[in-house]
């Protein structure tokens, strides 16, 4: 009943949207198939196409077997391809870390050539680092001390920004839950205020090693 109940709620959603009319014999596939809908694949698996480096320790980033991986000092990886910028949008990828590793996926930032990002909010990816700022926080602002995932198997880390909302989910569980006040302001050394930009994946250190594949966004209104 309870799965029959939750069906009918998803099926009435697209019909209000327009997705399936009131007249349509929609199936569990189709409703599936609409709800993946507007997904844009940001790695191509192959290549750094519509990737940047930042030009300071740019072998820190490669692609390996079908990986996108960061090994070595800092250098912070930006996606500079023809769809950006997002403002509102649903992201999500796989990662790995593997033991005492750190990395980061930022959002709402802007290429920028050496140092740490100093626009937009960082997704801490963390399960064992020295640091105890752990995967799914965002940084300096809402943290996370227990790590949600495991190193040496993939998670899956989700980003689903709307106007002043953030949430930040691994492995389909929410754990961060975050609505930025109304008179937030620019600090002076970060601006971490949600507006709009890209993405950028984060080589924290050369003792760090972690890998991403399977990153996409969906534009949301």
């Amino acid at each position: 009943m309870l799965r029959w109940f939750r069906f009918s709620v998803a099926l009435l959603s697209l019909v209000a949207l327009g997705c399936v009319t009131s007249n349509d014999n929609a199936t569990a596939d189709d409703i599936a198939t609409a709800n993946e809908e507007g997904w844009v694949s940001l790695f191509d698996g192959e290549s750094l196409n519509g990737w940047k480096k930042a030009m300071e320790n740019e072998e820190s980033w490669q692609v390996k077997d079908g990986d996108l991986v960061c090994k070595g000092p800092r250098c912070h990886l930006f996606y500079v391809g023809e769809e950006a910028p997002w403002k509102n949008f649903h992201f999500k990828a796989e990662v790995m870390t593997l033991p005492g590793s750190n990395s980061g996926i930022y959002f709402h930032t802007r290429y920028q050539k050496t140092g740490w990002p100093t626009v937009g909010h960082e997704s801490q990816v963390n399960n064992s680092h020295t640091d105890p700022v752990r995967t799914g926080s965002l940084y300096a602002v809402e943290l996370n001390k227990v790590a949600p995932a495991k190193d040496n198997q993939w998670f899956i880390q989700e980003v689903i920004v709307q106007g002043k909302h953030v949430l930040v989910k691994v492995d389909g569980r929410t754990i961060i839950d975050y609505t930025e006040p109304a008179d937030q302001q620019p600090g002076d050394s970060f601006e971490r205020v949600l507006n709009e930009g890209t993405f950028a994946f984060q080589a924290h250190d050369p003792d760090s090693e972690v890998h991403f594949r399977n990153v996409e966004v969906k534009r949301l209104p």
